[in-house]
């Protein structure tokens, strides 16, 4: 507030947004007081080994303070004191959508009001998809993952609320705004490498190769999930997962997703707050299906294989620069039920048999944890819940 005060004492000074509400120089960082911060994680903070106490700032006889980021206008970009290493995940590694390193390039900016389509091709109709388990994953893992795909479309006698497949209708709305067909998501042939047959230290570029082995249909999708133990270039810290297209005779054909099990590199935590003028001491996540790893790959398989249907080939639904796009999932970061801000993933129910925070609900009794995605009705963030 005294930032805020000194830098906007009369409101005509630094601020953006509207004058009546502005964010000024603190609240453009909402939620940030460490590097690596990210919604839902404050960033990596101090700690006193005496108290146990996190901190971020030093000052006046010996005290210690938690401040927020400021704005930083020498880099533009929010100003953390605190220097630690980056931490990514949700609970013991349940991720979030998983971006790492993340920097704000500007003051915040509220989700875009607008979509924008590119006129470029669209996954449409039946779609087929074909996976690839890199490593060892078991049994449960694969039931988890595999309900999550056939939840999509699956038409249901006694209809869910809040279900997959209503969340994924934001998808199906943008597909045929642009006059294509609505999207029938089926799970087509599966393949298992579990001896990690060309390694378990991975180039991006050794994903592509992956993505051919899963014999995915034309217009289909790729599938490669790789397990716990199997290192990926540039892993957490960059990104727990990436889309993109499968080439044919020198065009892209299909489209190819792969996500990776965070839980055994990428320890860490970040926790979802209830709501308050102030945040109070942040409460855990629990994942809805009692696997950490495969909870967090299904949140990050959502908003990827979202992206993929409406911009397999970079030509589609985004905003910004189409070499790094945000995506119809993207757009809504950290969101996942209503009230949310930076920091609070948003009001979400609970299950009462296993304490597991979930929003929608698929076959088989399952319950997941996914991303809001852009409703192009509305044209605001929409979460199911």
């Amino acid at each position: 507030m005294l930032a805020g005060a000194v830098t906007n004492p009369f409101g005509d000074g630094f601020f953006q947004g509207p004058k009546e509400a502005p964010l000024e120089a603190a609240t453009a960082c909402a939620g940030v007081y460490g590097k690596g911060a990210y919604p839902g994680y404050a960033g990596d903070l101090q700690v006193e080994p005496t108290t146990g106490a996190s901190y971020n700032g030093n000052g006046a006889h010996g005290r210690k303070y938690l401040l927020p980021a400021l704005f930083d206008p020498s880099t533009s970009t929010c100003s953390t004191l605190a220097t630690c290493s980056f931490l990514l995940i949700f609970l013991v590694g349940f991720v979030d959508f998983c971006y790492g390193s993340r920097k704000l390039s500007s003051l915040y900016q509220p989700p875009p009001t607008l979509l924008a389509y590119h006129k470029g091709a669209l996954l449409q109709g039946e779609i087929p998809i074909s996976i690839l388990w890199y490593g060892k994953f078991t049994p449960a893992q694969k039931s988890i993952i595999s309900d999550f795909i056939l939840s999509l479309s699956s038409p249901s006698s006694t209809p869910i609320t809040p279900s997959v497949s209503k969340w994924w209708s934001n998808v199906d709305n943008l597909v045929q705004k642009a006059g294509k067909n609505k999207t029938h998501i089926t799970l087509a042939h599966q393949a298992s490498d579990e001896h990690c047959s060309i390694g378990k230290l991975l180039k991006r570029t050794q994903l592509l190769e992956l993505a051919r082995r899963t014999g995915s249909a034309k217009a289909g999708v790729a599938l490669v999930l790789t397990a716990a133990d199997v290192a990926v270039e540039g892993f957490c810290m960059n990104s727990c997962g990436s889309h993109g297209a499968v080439s044919s005779d020198g065009a892209a054909s299909a489209a190819y997703v792969w996500v990776g099990n965070s839980m055994a590199q990428c320890p860490g935590s970040a926790r979802a707050v209830p709501p308050a003028g102030v945040r109070p001491q942040s409460l855990p996540l629990v994942a809805p299906n009692g696997d950490v790893g495969a909870d967090g790959m299904v949140i990050n398989l959502a908003g990827l294989l979202a992206g993929a249907i409406t911009n397999p080939f970079g030509s589609g639904y985004f905003v910004g620069d189409a070499l790094a796009p945000v995506e119809v999932a993207a757009v809504c970061a950290g969101v996942y039920g209503k009230g949310a801000y930076p920091g609070y993933a948003g009001e979400l129910p609970v299950d009462s048999a296993t304490g597991g925070s979930y929003n929608v609900e698929g076959v088989n009794g399952r319950k997941f944890l996914v991303p809001a995605m852009f409703d192009p009705l509305t044209s605001t963030c929409s979460p199911v819940v």
